[in-house]
């Protein structure tokens, strides 16, 4: 039997049927006192005449329930997030398009900070200067040390020098991506994305397998904006879907941090209008935390206690220190140990916070 989850998975899987369409459903519900269950067996008259929906929608819909039956079976993701699921943020129900669902993997104790917006928003440019990579590596490193998760959208550029520098600093990084769980985009972000699901969370709209669209990079703007207390434009140019961030953060009152660019570099242009609109000037990592103060991780880090070094990683583990002593890369690493990357991604983390090891360019490490 289907639980309250299922039946809604069970609709929204629905062909038609998108938020309002839900929401619609949802109201017919809450007017006549049914569950979502109840609405399943009504008769097709009787559910039209409630929705009224044009003919052609109620046929898709009618054929739909005849092919999964009065009884229906179906197969819940474990890692989908639903309304009503305790852990889903409420302000994604405040946006003018909320998800339906949700797919993440990684560490489910990165939830309730996304549900109360304690976490800085990092965007910008895929083609930055080295002022704008350096800054948001910073920014990154500065917030994970101050206790702030970071949540950047993992694309190339300033995306991904924010998250290197939360790893860096062993933070919390939160990856909310434009394609589903099962692509990596672009290609040569698989090592830096299984790090941050292994440190951290990835979050995606999209069901594995789904196709990917070009507007779904845009549309996963909102979801990073909505979990933020604060979002900060290192650098973008006057087309960047960075600007589209700083346009939903407005309209949701969450303060627009941005750092100042070259005037005459093109890649500036965006995040330079920004500042000329009254978004907030970010001369430093400093002057961010200055007026954040201490994130949500930093209580639970003082009040942690030891780690137990007759346990480290580095002694379950022996082969993968040998390799990392000798240089070698996440990839050629996951190679010689033949484990996924995701896998050696949280080894590494684990004897990153132990002190064993400290990263060096290149995604390589070293033995301190």
């Amino acid at each position: 039997m289907l639980g309250e989850r299922g039946w809604w998975w069970l609709w929204i899987s629905c062909p038609g049927l998108g938020v309002a369409r839900i929401r619609a459903l949802r109201a017919v519900a809450q007017a006549h006192q049914v569950t979502l269950a109840e609405l399943w067996s009504w008769p097709l008259l009787r559910l039209q005449a409630a929705l009224r929906w044009p003919d052609s929608l109620m046929a898709r819909v009618e054929a739909y329930r005849l092919s999964k039956g009065t009884s229906p079976s179906l197969l819940v993701p474990d890692n989908a997030l639903f309304p009503l699921d305790q852990d889903w943020p409420i302000s994604f129900d405040l946006l003018k398009r909320p998800p339906l669902a949700v797919h993440w993997s990684g560490r489910t104790q990165c939830w309730p900070f996304l549900s109360a917006q304690k976490a800085v928003a990092v965007v910008g440019t895929r083609r930055p200067s080295d002022h704008g990579c350096r800054m948001a590596y910073a920014l990154g490193q500065c917030l994970a040390r101050a206790g702030w998760p970071v949540v950047s959208g993992l694309a190339e550029g300033i995306d991904a020098a924010s998250h290197r520098g939360c790893l860096a600093a062993g933070g919390l990084p939160v990856g909310i991506l434009g394609t589903p769980l099962d692509r990596v985009y672009p290609p040569e972000h698989e090592a830096l994305q299984a790090q941050v699901e292994a440190a951290g969370l990835l979050l995606s709209e999209w069901p594995c397998g789904a196709r990917v669209q070009r507007s779904n990079f845009a549309l996963r703007n909102r979801l990073l904006v909505s979990v933020a207390c604060a979002l900060v434009v290192v650098e973008c140019p006057e087309t960047s879907g960075s600007l589209l961030s700083a346009q939903i953060a407005r309209t949701q009152n969450c303060p627009v941090w941005v750092v100042p660019g070259d005037a005459l570099r093109w890649s500036c242009e965006g995040s330079n209008a920004l500042l000329q609109e009254g978004a907030t000037p970010l001369l430093s990592p400093e002057s961010l935390l200055a007026v954040l103060g201490p994130g949500p991780l930093a209580a639970a880090r003082s009040a942690s206690m030891p780690l137990d070094r007759s346990r480290s990683s580095a002694e379950r583990n022996p082969s993968l220190l040998r390799c990392v002593d000798e240089g070698l890369t996440l990839e050629q690493l996951s190679a010689a140990l033949s484990c996924s990357p995701t896998q050696v991604a949280h080894e590494l983390l684990q004897l990153e916070l132990e002190g064993v090891i400290e990263p060096k360019p290149g995604l390589r490490w070293r033995s301190v």
